[in-house]
């Protein structure tokens, strides 16, 4: 591990500088925690009208927020342009149902930099001098249908003349428990502008539910000074002063005072719900005093819950305002210049980042990784929910409506998270997801892999993990199933880390093993209908992306012999192999074990190819390409000929096994001889690659030679799989060659949808039927990469298809990767393509530096699609980049690349 200053925080003590990080998510309405209705109606029971004025039960959401670990005291940024009906407090954006392509933020925001502990971070708030135009966005976009476009903010014209602020917010610590927040607003418009800052504290509401937790008290303690009580947090002081306004000259003005309001956070009861509040000061009070100038809303008493100190400014064209804020624990020693500390902490970013960063990298990729990263990180939130609470209620409120007994989640009562967890999407999707999950964590190895190890444990552990085995999936519904990718994940994050530090951690790789046999093991008894290794999983993540949806009971009846559910489990036994071999090197105990999965592989794969023995199989001789199989209550076996993904997941189920690996484990060894020799039918799925004096390397694929190259065919194909930005997830035939299949009385169709979902299967906005999506496309990346290890450099295949050119695989590896990352990069014209046709992003200084990291890309055009802040798998990125780097810098010095 480098030297830097960071890194030494990172070997120290990073728990204490992890203490306090972006645990504030950017959306807690809405969501199924906050939901108590009889339906499961998460949108409606808690909207964005009743966000500011509704104390929430499970966590908080604001604007660049920041928290301690169990959120307890939170720092944000609220604003106030002296047009808005309400103050912007959190970031707005339509619900589910209101989107004609689903959930949607319509806010511009960017996470720019964070280093692992969060000892320094800065983002951007890009606000409207403008009305914000909430009900526009909101009736525009419910008039539009799925065929039209999402109305964006952009569209609505509050941009235009840059009639908007820059607002930067920075945080630096100058120890782990004194933090300087330095906040600047850039006036971007032609004339001056007011802008009201109202920078926030506030304690998350633990003391109305009945539990017992003494109510924590903010106070004044001179002009520009709160006081903080907290019977767990202990006592901080919150230091403020003055702004510095300065002109398009940078000629300094006269310094602007805050003052101080004080409310409650707790719920407006008249407002919201007719009835009497108990306390004059609700959570809304501040709002109220700003906007609608009812200041008895605050308190004359200068305490409460809630505290914002309140900037009134006027800042001339092209001039800023910056002010400073230090929150630190009374016992820490007050600090001489914040300003010091901010340039110290930026400088230990850069640190750090250069010492991570190939240096064969470009600017704009070390540009491109670096706010990968930023995005990555500052995406970790504070994940509180207690599933057995939530669905009896808490002893001072009322009780839950009956139906939630059998409603979402009612099986996982043992659920219970207060954990800083890495989220997909903090507004999107503010709660986490295990297969997004296992991807984040291979980016945050790069630069904390401590922490992505503990993400991975967590999924594991008894308050998460289900009983039957079962790892949860995400909190609209903890019980369907995604991908098992958790194993992969670890065993990369183990290579990862001992390349790192060059040391292993076999302790770590031992604690997941465990719960993830107990995950096997739930796959193997609850997702094989017959018993006969072939895997039904529901859509395992790839949302609509067949004919029907694979989660519900199937209209024709019968179920699905899924390739990719099947292929899945494959790459999972092989997974798992790989990390019972390597335990196996510290204790022959798992050379049993390993064994087990070494043949459970071979079932599965032989079942792939004859289902039962019966002759059925998943691969299909006549078109060469794997499709699922529709097996009908009446006996009939129907091979469903969509070409998507489900046909290229195979590829994923490949591992080797060198032959000095089997001389150490003699017991292993013995066996799989024993079992090569006495089931010749499966020997044949098994290939060897002689190497003279060093035995058989050996390699375990579900795709090998011929198969494979032919499944490549058509992946590599620009006129079907292959985009200049990566692999489709639905080949681009079917947009002159739609699937069509009918069965129960139905006629159903599958068309190649490059952007958005043009349909409402299964949520809006998620569309596995045509986009580039990063996880497989990274999955694919590792698969030719050790497919090339195993047949070397004599194996070519030719890329594009029918181009002429041969290339080895590890070269059509290296052709995805470049592909992939020249979603972000700017191209020999200085456009990016992850921006499409928005001129303003792709020429104006002031946006075009500035990345979203989305949840999928056009298939065609590699343009954003979907959640706009998915840097959690899209952050994948960042490792590509890496690795292209590391590659280039070995050929530079003619030294050994290892992955």
């Amino acid at each position: 591990m480098a030297d830097t200053v960071e890194h030494a925080r990172l070997r120290g003590d990073a728990k204490a500088w992890r203490a306090w990080g972006p645990y504030v998510s950017d959306r807690a309405w809405g969501t199924v925690r906050e939901d108590y209705s009889a339906g499961g109606t998460a949108w409606d029971y808690l909207p964005h009208d009743h966000a500011r004025s509704r104390a929430y039960r499970w966590n908080e959401d604001g604007i660049a927020g920041i928290c301690d670990d169990q959120q307890r005291l939170c720092l944000a940024l609220a604003l106030w342009n002296g047009n808005d009906p309400i103050l912007k407090e959190r970031l707005f954006g339509l619900a589910g149902p209101e989107g004609n392509h689903g959930e949607d933020v319509k806010e511009y925001y960017y996470y720019l930099d964070s280093t692992p502990t969060h000892s320094y971070m800065r983002m951007l708030y890009k606000y409207p001098q403008a009305t914000f135009p909430y009900a526009d966005l909101v009736e525009t976009n419910r008039r539009r249908g799925k065929q039209e476009p999402e109305y964006e903010l952009a569209d609505t014209g509050v941009f235009d003349e840059n009639r908007y602020f820059d607002v930067f917010v920075e945080y630096a610590k100058a120890a782990p428990d004194s933090i300087v927040a330095r906040i600047t607003a850039v006036n971007r418009g032609p004339d001056v502008a007011p802008i009201h800052l109202l920078p926030t504290l506030w304690f998350r509401n633990t003391w109305s539910w009945g539990a017992g937790t003494p109510k924590p008290i903010l106070r004044a303690g001179g002009p520009a000074t709160v006081a903080v009580e907290h019977a767990e947090l202990g006592t901080y002081v919150w230091r403020c002063a003055d702004a510095e306004v300065r002109d398009a000259d940078g000629k300094l003005g006269a310094p602007i005072v805050p003052s101080l309001l004080f409310t409650e956070n707790e719920t407006n009861h008249e407002r919201l719900f007719g009835t009497p509040n108990a306390s004059p000061f609700v959570k809304d009070g501040i709002d109220e005093a700003i906007v609608q100038g009812r200041l008895a809303a605050v308190s004359p008493a200068r305490v409460g819950t809630k505290v914002a100190l309140h900037y009134a400014l006027e800042v001339p064209a092209g001039g800023r305002v910056t002010l400073d804020l230090v929150l630190a624990s009374a016992a820490a020693p007050q600090l001489e210049s914040a300003g010091d500390v901010v340039a110290a902490r930026r400088a230990d970013a850069d640190a750090f980042y250069a010492a991570v960063q190939p240096p064969t990298l470009s600017e704009d990729e070390r540009a491109v990784q670096r706010q990968a990263f930023a995005g990555m990180l500052w995406s970790k939130q504070f994940y509180h929910y207690d599933v057995d609470a939530w669905l009896h209620g808490d002893p001072d409120q009322p009780p839950p409506p009956r139906e939630r007994a059998r409603g979402r989640n009612h099986d996982w009562l043992h659920l219970n998270t207060a954990d800083v967890i890495s989220m997909p999407d903090k507004w999107e999707y503010p709660w986490f997801a295990a297969w997004d999950l296992a991807f984040h964590c291979i980016p945050l190895a790069l630069v904390d892999a401590d922490f992505a190890k503990e993400q991975l444990l967590l999924l594991g552990r008894e308050w998460c993990q289900h009983p039957s085995g079962q790892i949860p999936a995400y909190e609209w519904a903890f019980g369907d199933v995604n991908p098992p990718v958790l194993a992969w994940a670890a065993w990369r994050v183990y290579q990862i880390d001992r390349k790192q530090r060059g040391v292993a951690d076999p302790a770590f790789l031992e604690r997941v093993f465990h719960k993830m046999l107990l995950n096997f093991t739930w796959w193997v008894n609850r997702k094989d209908a017959e018993g006969r290794n072939v895997f039904q999983g529901g859509f395992l993540g790839l949302d609509n992306i067949g004919v029907f949806d694979r989660s519900a009971p199937l209209p024709t009846g019968g179920h699905l012999e899924q390739s990719d559910g099947t292929s899945w489990m494959a790459m999972f036994s092989l997974n798992m192999l790989t990390i019972a071999l390597e335990l196996a090197r510290h204790d022959r105990v798992y050379e049993d074990v390993a064994t087990k999965f070494f043949e459970h592989f071979l079932y599965i794969a032989a079942a792939m190819n004859d289902i039962g023995g019966e002759g059925i199989s998943l691969w299909n001789e006549d078109d060469e390409f794997f499709y699922d199989v529709l097996h009908t209550t009446a006996g009939e076996h129907v091979p469903l000929k969509i070409h998507s993904a489900v046909g290229l997941i195979p590829l994923f189920a490949v591992t080797t096994i060198e032959p000095a690996l089997l001389d150490a484990l003699p017991e292993f060894k013995a066996r799989l001889e024993w079992f090569l020799a006495h089931r010749p039918e499966l020997a044949a799925l098994v290939s060897r690659w002689h190497e003279p004096g060093s035995g058989d390397r050996r390699l375990l694929a579900i795709t090998r030679g011929h198969r494979m190259k032919r499944v490549l065919h058509r992946m590599l194909d620009e006129h079907e799989y292959l985009s200049p930005y990566g692999v489709r997830a639905l080949s681009r035939r079917h947009a002159e060659e739609p699937f069509v299949f009918e069965g129960g009385g139905a006629r159903y169709t599958v068309a190649y949808d490059p952007a958005e979902s043009t349909s409402g299967l299964f949520g809006g906005n998620s569309n596995w039927r045509g986009p580039i999506w990063f996880p497989l496309n990274y999955l694919l990346i590792e698969s030719l990469q050790v497919f090339h290890y195993y047949y070397g450099d004599d194996f070519k295949v030719e890329c594009p298809t029918g181009s002429g050119e041969y290339r080895t695989l590890r070269e059509v590896a290296d052709e995805l990767s470049r592909r992939l990352i020249r979603i972000f990069t700017r191209d020999g014209e200085g456009r990016r393509a992850v921006f499409g046709g928005q001129d303003r992003l792709q020429r104006d200084p002031h946006w075009r530096d500035y990345l979203l990291f989305h949840e999928y890309f056009h298939g065609d055009n590699g343009a954003g699609i979907g959640a706009s802040h998915q840097t959690g798998w899209t952050g994948l990125v960042a490792k590509l980049i890496q690795q292209q780097g590391e590659q280039a810098a070995a050929m530079t010095t003619g030294g050994p690349f290892r992955e």
